[in-house]
C-alpha cells in the first residue's frame, strides 16, 4: 500500500495514456481514407497491419489491434494495479471523478462500436464490389507465345528486392530468367502463375532458370513486406519478388507494356498475364500470355 501510494496520480493517467495511443492505432487501421490520401498513410497500413484489398486488416494486423492494448494494460495492472485501484477509489469519491470515469467508459464504447461499424461497411463494401464493380478478366485460354526473331534489350528493371538490395537485369547475365508480374493479395491469378512457372522450371530440370516477379500493387507490397511475400509464394533463393516506390512500379510497368487496372476502393489489381522469357545474355527470346504448362518446353531452348 505504501507503493501504491507513492504512485497515486500516475497510474490512471498512465491509463489514460494507453487507451489514447489503442484508439491512435486503431483509426490508423480503420479509418475509412480516401483515394487521395498521402501514400505514406497506405504503406504504413499495409506495412503494420497487412491491409487487404477491403480496407480491413489482415489476420496478423488483427491479433497487432487486439493484443497491443491487452499486453500494455495487463503490464499496468501487474506493475501499477494497486496504485491504479486507489486512483479509481479517489475519483469515483468526487462528482468530477465519476464523470471523468463516465467520459472516458462513454469514449471507448463508442470507439469499439465506431470499429464494429467500420468493418461491417468495408465487408458489405466488399461483397458489393466483388458483385457488381470489379469483374476480373478472364485468363486467356490458349497459349499465346511470340519468339523473337531477333532477340531485344528489355526495358529496363530497377527495383528493390526481398533482401532490401537494388536489382538490376544485370544480375541475371549468365542465367535465363523468367519475369512475371503478380502481386500479394490475389487469390487467384497470381498464385496460379508462380506455382506454374516453378513446376515448369522443376519439370524442364532449369534450375538455374530465375524467377523475377514485379509487384502490381507497390501500394501495399512494399519493401519491407517482400520476404513475407517470398515465404508466401514459396521463391527459391535465387528468385526474387521486385518492389519500389509507386511511381518507380508504375514506370516499369509502362515500360514492360503491362496492361493493369486497380479499383481504388478496393485495391484490386485487373491486370494483363505475362511471362517473359530471357536468355543467358539478357535478351528477350519470348513473351508469353496464357498455357504455362508449355514453359518448361520453352525453358529448354533458351
Amino acid at each position: 500500500m505504501t507503493e501504491a501510494r507513492a504512485q497515486r496520480g500516475v497510474a490512471f493517467p498512465a491509463l489514460v495514456m494507453l487507451l489514447v495511443i489503442t484508439a491512435a492505432w486503431w483509426a490508423l487501421a480503420l479509418w475509412p481514407v480516401p483515394a487521395s490520401v498521402p501514400e505514406w498513410v497506405l504503406r504504413t497500413r499495409a506495412a503494420c497491419f497487412g491491409t487487404m484489398a477491403n480496407g480491413l486488416p489482415a489476420a496478423g494486423g488483427w491479433i497487432l489491434l487486439i493484443g497491443e492494448p491487452i499486453g500494455m494494460i495487463g503490464v499496468l495492472m501487474a506493475v501499477w494495479g494497486d496504485a491504479l485501484r486507489e486512483d479509481v477509489r479517489r475519483l469515483r469519491a468526487s462528482f468530477g471523478g465519476q464523470m471523468l470515469i463516465g467520459a472516458m467508459l462513454l469514449l471507448v464504447a463508442s470507439g469499439m462500436s465506431a470499429a464494429l461499424w467500420r468493418v461491417q461497411s468495408a465487408r458489405r463494401a466488399g461483397r458489393v464490389a466483388d458483385a457488381s464493380v470489379f469483374t476480373p478478366q478472364p485468363f486467356v485460354a490458349s497459349m499465346m507465345e511470340t519468339r523473337n526473331t531477333v532477340l531485344e534489350t528489355p526495358p529496363p528493371l530497377a527495383l528493390v528486392d526481398q533482401h532490401g538490395q537494388s536489382f538490376s537485369l544485370e544480375r541475371l547475365r549468365g542465367h535465363p530468367a523468367m519475369v512475371t508480374f503478380a502481386y500479394a493479395h490475389c487469390e487467384t491469378v497470381c498464385p496460379t502463375i508462380v506455382q506454374d512457372l516453378k513446376t515448369a522450371r522443376r519439370n524442364a530440370n532449369a534450375d538455374d532458370v530465375m524467377l523475377v516477379v514485379v509487384t502490381l500493387d507497390p501500394w501495399r507490397d512494399v519493401p519491407t513486406r517482400l520476404s513475407s511475400i517470398a515465404d508466401q509464394w514459396q521463391l527459391g533463393a535465387n528468385d526474387r519478388v521486385l518492389s519500389g516506390s509507386v511511381d518507380e512500379v508504375l514506370q516499369v510497368l509502362s515500360a514492360w507494356d503491362v496492361a493493369h487496372s486497380r479499383d481504388t476502393r478496393t485495391g484490386e489489381i485487373v491486370h494483363a498475364s505475362a511471362v517473359v522469357l530471357l536468355d543467358r545474355e539478357g535478351r528477350v527470346s519470348y513473351r508469353m500470355s496464357g498455357d504455362w504448362q508449355r514453359t518448361a518446353a520453352l525453358l529448354r531452348t533458351l
